[in-house]
């Protein structure tokens, strides 16, 4: 860092501000309603908008530090259905989230004369609120709730229907829905040792909401990626949300709806339309923390060809490195020759490898390349007030983290990339997998000596094991088996970043327990304190460019444990270190939702099987079965538990396969629901209220979704049973195999006899579905299998679908193909465009659902068909019909 920067920092980091007559709260009981808030002055118009001074009501509350006198409020109509509000400190620039880790959205076309939203305030004392413009409706109100501007305490509250029905404020495994009587959602990034408990703060940070009512659903987002803690409280009756936010500004984004899928899009516009990701990430991923050298890895690739269980990526933990060292691997268990071996072979059979890359790098001079590169370019660490380098402890030993801040650091990660993974000379992986982001650190707080602490704890581990035999042939072969069925001055006025005056509910013992610590100073000048959210987002970003460096042109497959809003535009994120149990199972499905439906972070899913501790035959095999309706779909579990690859029971085995069979056979109704995402920001998982939004019975619901907009899914959540209540909105069903037809009502439906191998899936009625016939094992062999159309008419006979086929992998695509279908009257037309080359395929058979009695005639383009074609199931109440016709062709299908 300059002289100059540090100088203007450190006396910020080192003293304590003395504000007389300032008495610091904490643990005070001090009534915030009571404070005097602010008076709205020199209120003036400007484009799509206005602003205004908000100056201090009345004395000083002083409730964490001291009130201030004056403050700038904006407030801009950025679209018919946005509005952006800031309220600053106009006299010093303060923290903001940094416009190249978030970029703004554009203000379009907003217009004060005709938005959807009104942005309402009251001047003394000053409130404002936010009111649905077609039903007059108040949607966010602080009447009555003063607004707080100290330092290190923000605070906003505002009051909520009864029974409000939340969603979001991420990462967590509460509910779904986020009780309103007495909530609080903690946003700080925090390494979740032993499980992923209900009620703590997690890998990520999200703050944004949906709030849903009968009449409409809008969102709220703050941009601000200090630590904070969002409560939803019930008292007397009266229901309020309200931030306390540690530091930072107040930067509101108020979403109009009124649908809840076009508030998720109208969030995507802000975060950022999430990264379209190649087509073979969508198949099964294997993985474990404990393989113990190469051998072991191909083995497990074998025994999945064995137990003919499709397997499209294999990926290898920290066990690969040489003591534990980022970018080395042991020239023992993993010597360079075998890992390109493999990898030949993987790619040779049409499969994926991908391995872990961790951000902290051992501090190892002459040992570790990484290390001694970093330094070679003048340090690229994180450091401490004084200038020296940041030590911490994670799985190495003593280490430091890249400044995702320094200017040199891009240049410095993307080489370690191109070293390592070098397709010539070193490992060439398909995809990246980042963990310990947080950032984790081992090291106990005040870790006064790091060096001591990793001997203490015996870092880096050492191996238990022999290596293996360096003759020993891999046993993988080259052949896939078929299948057998801006920058700102930071002068923020904090007293203390150690231990801020307010303490949000951080699971940790304190800020920076387990983490870098909050007093690290970045390059920039900025400080861990504001900026710690931001780390695995910023890594994220890093890795992505890296990995497009290496092979330009194509599209990344990185997954994160940590994120912060708008990473669904770089990476995917798996849920982090769940345990084999079954809550975690039941937990997986509302974190899923959370990312998928709420976040924009559509690659997401939980460590199939889990992954501490020992699973069991039943809960692996449900949830292999669950797994498959995860968009990421991986078995994972640590070093220690007993194996849990699918292969290991017979029970799960054929969960696996079954499960398989159904998400390939729908894995381009999914890739184009993804594709759609990409575009607008449709949600991929969607909760069943963002499709029955009139629906009460479904606000709560969060053990059943859908999969793409019309893919029930329903499966059995409790241990040793083979039955599940499922709830059925008021709409026609049909069974994802049997085609048998349920009738909603609005009520729930115990299905009974439902096998471990099995899961209830069902088609949502209004749906023409591309599948297609069969599965494969890789998903190179499935983009040359045949489609079929299933046609699940919806009650008043319609249905609709589409299609969208691309090569899978580039970033930018030279030729598509997509395909539109519409079902009216018995009739079904068959749309297509675009030159992307389809080769031979065709689509087979094209099946309607729901039909009553046996057709007397059909035509195809005005042409009757032979009966021979036509099989009517007087069982399933289906018409199969034989058209075997060119999937570039289009077509019409009629019968009577």
């Amino acid at each position: 860092m300059r002289p100059e920067k540090r100088a203007l920092i450190l006396p910020l980091l080192s003293s304590v501000i003395a504000n007389v007559g300032i008495v610091l709260a904490q643990n005070a009981t001090v009534n915030v309603d009571a404070c005097p808030g602010y008076n709205a002055t020199n209120v003036s118009n400007i484009r799509n908008g206005l602003k205004a001074d908000l100056v201090l009501a009345g004395k000083a509350c002083n409730v964490y530090g001291k009130d201030y006198e004056r403050l700038s409020l904006t407030v801009t109509y950025e679209t018919d259905n946005r509005i952006h509000m800031k309220i600053v400190d106009p006299s010093n620039s303060r923290y903001e989230v940094p416009e190249s880790v978030f970029p703004r959205p554009k203000s379009w076309d907003g217009n004060r004369d005709s938005p959807n939203i009104n942005f309402r305030y009251t001047k003394s004392p000053f409130s404002f609120s936010i009111t649905r413009k077609s039903t007059n409706e108040v949607l966010f109100n602080t009447t009555g709730y003063p607004l707080v501007f100290e330092p290190q305490y923000l605070r906003v509250k505002t009051a909520l229907p009864t029974n409000a029905n939340i969603y979001g404020l991420g990462e967590h495994t509460n509910s779904f829905r986020l009780p309103p009587e007495n909530t609080v959602r903690t946003l700080w990034n925090r390494d979740a040792i032993g499980g992923i408990p209900n009620g703590t703060n997690l890998y990520s940070d999200h703050p944004v909401y949906f709030e849903h009512r009968t009449t409409g659903t809008h969102g709220v987002f703050l941009l601000n990626s200090n630590g904070m803690d969002v409560k939803l409280q019930t008292v007397n009756g009266g229901t309020s949300l309200e931030y306390n936010v540690i530091g930072g500004i107040l930067d509101f984004y108020f979403l109009a709806g009124p649908s809840p899928v076009d508030v998720a899009k109208q969030y995507a516009a802000v975060a950022g339309l999430p990264a379209e990701i190649p087509y073979w990430g969508l198949g099964l991923h294997q993985c474990r923390w404990g393989y113990k050298d190469y051998y072991e890895v191909a083995q497990v690739v074998a025994n999945y060809s064995a137990a003919n269980i499709p397997l499209e990526t294999m990926w290898t933990d920290i066990d690969y490195m040489y003591e534990r060292l980022v970018f080395t691997n042991d020239p023992q268990y993993f010597p360079l020759a075998k890992m390109r071996e493999m990898v030949s072979d993987l790619h040779a059979r049409g499969q994926q490898y991908i391995m872990m890359v961790d951000p902290a790098v051992g501090v190892r001079p002459g040992v570790s390349g990484a290390y001694d590169r970093g330094q070679a370019l003048g340090g690229v660490w994180m450091k401490n007030p004084d200038g020296s380098d940041f030590h911490g402890l994670v799985w190495p030993g003593v280490t430091v983290w890249p400044d995702w801040f320094n200017p040199k650091t891009p240049t410095y990660w993307e080489n370690e990339f191109r070293l390592f993974f070098d397709p010539a000379t070193g490992i060439d992986i398909d995809g990246a997998w980042i963990d310990m982001n947080e950032p984790a650190s081992f090291c106990m707080y005040p870790c006064s000596d790091p060096s001591a602490e990793a001997i203490s704890q015996g870092l880096p581990p050492s191996r238990t094991s022999p290596p293996p035999a360096s003759t020993l042939s891999l046993p993988i072969g080259t052949s896939a088996p078929s299948l057998i069925s801006n920058l700102l001055k930071r002068d923020n006025m904090y007293t203390n970043v150690l231990n801020p005056p307010y303490a949000i509910h951080n699971a940790g013992e304190n800020l920076s327990a387990r983490t870098v610590f909050t007093n690290v100073v970045h390059s920039n000048g900025l400080i861990e304190y504001d900026t710690h959210n931001l780390f695995g987002t910023m890594m994220s970003s890093a890795t992505r460019d890296a990995m497009a460096k290496r092979r330009p042109g194509l599209r990344t497959f990185i997954i994160t444990r940590s994120t912060f809003a708008g990473a669904g535009a770089k990476v995917g994120k798996w849920l982090g270190d769940n345990l084999s149990i079954w809550e975690h199972y039941r937990n997986s499905i509302a974190g899923m939702l959370n990312f998928a439906a709420l976040f924009q972070v559509p690659e997401v899913g939980s460590d199939v099987c889990g992954f501490g501790d020992n699973t069991t035959e039943t809960l692996c095999a449900r949830w292999a079965t669950l797994g498959a309706f995860n968009p990421f779909y991986r078995n994972h579990n640590a070093d220690g538990p007993i194996p849990q690859e699918f292969y290991r029971w017979p029970t799960v085995a054929q969960a696996a396969r079954n499960a398989i069979d159904m998400r390939y056979r729908l894995l381009d109704y999914f890739y184009t629901a993804l594709h759609q995402a990409h575009l607008d920001g449709t949600p991929v998982l969607q909760p069943l209220w963002f499709q029955y939004p009139k629906d009460a019975n479904a606000y709560g619901i969060d053990l059943q979704f859908l999969f793409g907009e019309s893919i029930l899914i329903s499966p059995v959540t409790q241990e040793n049973v083979t039955s599940v209540s499922v709830y059925f909105p008021d709409d026609i069903f049909y069974d994802f195999k049997s085609y048998a037809i349920t009738n909603g009502a609005g009520a729930t439906v115990d299905l009974s006899n439902i096998d471990y191998t099995e899961i209830p899936v069902h088609i949502r009625g209004g749906v023409v579905l591309p599948l297609r016939v069969s599965s494969a094992y890789t998903t190179k062999q499935l983009r040359k299998k045949d489609f079929e159309l299933v046609v699940a008419p919806d009650r008043s006979g319609k249905a609709s679908g589409s299609l969208y086929i691309d090569d899978g992998v580039s970033i930018t695509q030279a030729k598509t193909y997509t395909a539109r279908y519409t079902y009216s009257g018995k009739q079904l037309k068959v749309s297509t465009k675009g030159s992307f080359d389809v080769g031979g395929l065709k689509y087979r058979t094209v099946k309607v659902l729901g039909v009553q009695s046996a057709p007397s005639s059909v035509w195809l383009n005005g042409h009757t068909l032979a009966s021979s074609a036509i099989a009517y199931n007087s069982t399933s109440h289906s018409i199969a019909v034989n058209v075997t016709q060119p999937l570039t062709s289009s077509f019409t299908l009629k019968w009577t």
